[in-house]
Order: C-alpha cells, then sequence, then structure tokens
C-alpha cells in the first residue's frame, strides 16, 4: 500500500452478543493477505475481548497490532483515546494494510463515523464499511425491545406514545449505518427464525442491504473487507435516531464491575446469571472466573439468559485468582445489591 494511500477501516458493529470478537477472531486467523490492526472498544473496564483478541494473535496481526479501549465509547473520547490509538497503529512498520473496530454492543455506529472527520485523520483514513451483525434468534423473538407485545399494544391504544425502547433504537441504528448485515447463529434460529429475522431487518433498513448468514465468524473476507464505501461521506444514507443531537448520550444503560471469589463448580456462576437475566433483566454479562482445582481462568459470556463458559488460559503465576465479571442492563435495571446478592450465593457455597 502507498504510503499516500488512505488507510481503510472497517467498523464492526452489532448487538450484545452478536458474534462480533468472534468474527474479529476468524479475520485476524484468516485475513485473505492482509495485514490487520484491530481496535476493540469495551463497555465496561474488564478487558475481556481483548485478552481473547491478544490470545489468537499471528504474524499477519501480531499482539501489538491490537489496541483496547475501555474508558467510555470511542466517539465520545475522540481527542484522548480515539485518535491516539490510530495514529499509533498508523505509525506501526510495517503498517497496517486494514484496521478492524470492534465497537461496543451498545454503541451507535454513526457518531463513529462523524470521528473520523477529525482533522488529524480524515486525509489518512476512509472508512471502507460497516458491517453489522445481528443475532437471528434474538431478532427474530424480538428481544432488542423488553416486551414487544406490550410496546405494541400501547402503540395500538394510544398512537402519541413514544413505543422505541432504547434497546430497538440501538438495533435500528446499528442496521441503518451497516453496508452489509451478517446474520449469526443461524443454527439456532433455525429455518423459520432466520426468515423472520430477514424480515424484521429488510423492514428496518433505510436502503436494501445484502444479508448474509454466517456461523461461528466463518465468513470469506473478500465478502466484507475491500468494500470501499467511504461511508464518511455517506452520512445522509445512514439515519440515526440521534439526528440532529450535538452528542449522544449512553445514560440509557449503566454496567458494574463484581469481583466474584474462587468458585466450587462453574454451575453456580451459570445458574446465578441466568436468575439474573430472568428477573433483573441484564442484558449482558461477561469476564471470567477462577474455579477451585482448575489451572485455567473460566472465561464467561453471557447474552441475556444464554450463558457460555471454557477455559480460555492458565492463570499466570503472579496472578490473584479472582474472578471478576462485567454486568451491562439498562439503566434502571442495575441494582447492584439485588447483582451482588445472587452473585453471593457463589461466594457462600464455595467457602
Amino acid at each position: 500500500m502507498s504510503e499516500l494511500a488512505k488507510l481503510p477501516v472497517t467498523v464492526i458493529t452489532g448487538f450484545l452478543g452478536s458474534g462480533k470478537t468472534t468474527l474479529v477472531r476468524e479475520l485476524m486467523q484468516n485475513p485473505g493477505g492482509k495485514r490487520l490492526a484491530v481496535v476493540v472498544n469495551e463497555f465496561g473496564d474488564v478487558g475481556v475481548d481483548g485478552d481473547i483478541l491478544k490470545s489468537c494473535a499471528i504474524p499477519d496481526c501480531p499482539a501489538e497490532n491490537i489496541m483496547e479501549l475501555a474508558n467510555g465509547c470511542i466517539c465520545c473520547t475522540v481527542a484522548d483515546d480515539f485518535i491516539p490509538t490510530i495514529e499509533a497503529l498508523m505509525a506501526l512498520d510495517p503498517r497496517p494494510d486494514h484496521i478492524l473496530i470492534e465497537t461496543s454492543g451498545l454503541a451507535l455506529p454513526k457518531p463513529l463515523l462523524k470521528a473520523f472527520d477529525w482533522p488529524d485523520i480524515r486525509s489518512r483514513i476512509t472508512v471502507d464499511g460497516v458491517i453489522a451483525l445481528a443475532d437471528a434468534e434474538a431478532v427474530a423473538a424480538g428481544r432488542f425491545a423488553p416486551n414487544v407485545a406490550a410496546v405494541d399494544a400501547q402503540r395500538l391504544a394510544d398512537e402519541s406514545i413514544d413505543h422505541e425502547t432504547p434497546l430497538s433504537e440501538v438495533f435500528e441504528d446499528q442496521i441503518s449505518c451497516a453496508d452489509i448485515v451478517l446474520l449469526t447463529k443461524p443454527d439456532l434460529a433455525g429455518p423459520e427464525g432466520v426468515a423472520k429475522a430477514k424480515a424484521i431487518i429488510a423492514a428496518e433498513a433505510p436502503r436494501p442491504l445484502p444479508v448474509i448468514e454466517v456461523a461461528e465468524g466463518v465468513v470469506d473476507p473478500r465478502v466484507i473487507l475491500g468494500l470501499e464505501a467511504a461511508a464518511e461521506d455517506d452520512m445522509e444514507a445512514r439515519p440515526s435516531h440521534h439526528d440532529g443531537h450535538h452528542d449522544h448520550e449512553h445514560d440509557d444503560f449503566d454496567s458494574i464491575t463484581v469481583d466474584i471469589p474462587e468458585l466450587a463448580d462453574p454451575v453456580q456462576l451459570v445458574t446465578a446469571i441466568e436468575t439474573l437475566a430472568n428477573t433483573q433483566n441484564i442484558l449482558r454479562v461477561k469476564g471470567y472466573a477462577a474455579v477451585t482445582g482448575k489451572p485455567m481462568r473460566l472465561l464467561v459470556q453471557a447474552v441475556g439468559a444464554r450463558v457460555r463458559h471454557q477455559y480460555d488460559r492458565p492463570w499466570a503465576p503472579d496472578e490473584t485468582r479472582q474472578g471478576r465479571l462485567v454486568v451491562i442492563a439498562e439503566h434502571d435495571d442495575i441494582r447492584r445489591d439485588v447483582i451482588e446478592a445472587a452473585l453471593g450465593v457463589i461466594a457462600q457455597a464455595a467457602e
């Protein structure tokens, strides 16, 4: 790549647990001949996604090409975090051929595109494309709205009522900003669920969008890299619920970090998370835990009541075997006392 050519950036957005990290990991391992760099923006201060990706580093995407921003939304911290990170990646030798930005699951992509208009980088960077991931099963079930039936009933009773919810707005903004939608976990949704999810996406999209079914993040990089969309120059075609706002807030959502002691059995943690999801509308839990008698760290990822866990790496000799979880929910559903009480059952059982 010529040093004068604009460096292409692909923004990877998607709702909570839609499979963004899995996709980035797959692209890192199968980059189609490109030397990649990765920026991971997390919601909360536990660097789970960054740890996962760094453990997958290869020569075409070494660990030093993977940078993590956990101090808030990158489009809200442009000068302090985003610009220095992009400049640091551009200064690498050899220079990356392509940058992937994995946004937080709660991020609105359009304000991030506006960040690329920053004078320091506009002449050197272009947004090659925006890839939105959508969990087929969750979309088909309408989980981006807490209670779809109640919302529909209110809309029918009074058209003046704002029937949008924060979750649906995030989903719609991500779809509206996308160049391609990847429909993930199609096996869990089944043919009927996939068809329903595609219909919902088509109804929300402001223009016809390609929708591709993807399992376990496996997709030909030629399909999603090299789109040359120049998305930063195509803002009008990407409507947002927040157009006209000078800034955007994340007050609709909140996160807390909970330290948990060593576990006797991972099943206790899974049960506690499932209970929280079903009783407290917890959207996302991610982090890690220590299990008695196990030398490996237990990585935990939950979307609602769907909990996945695996041992990802050995505990380092100088590490404290202390678990830590980030819990994300809508602002009114974050109750630290209730969450800690639920996870406290684990502590009592482990003692």
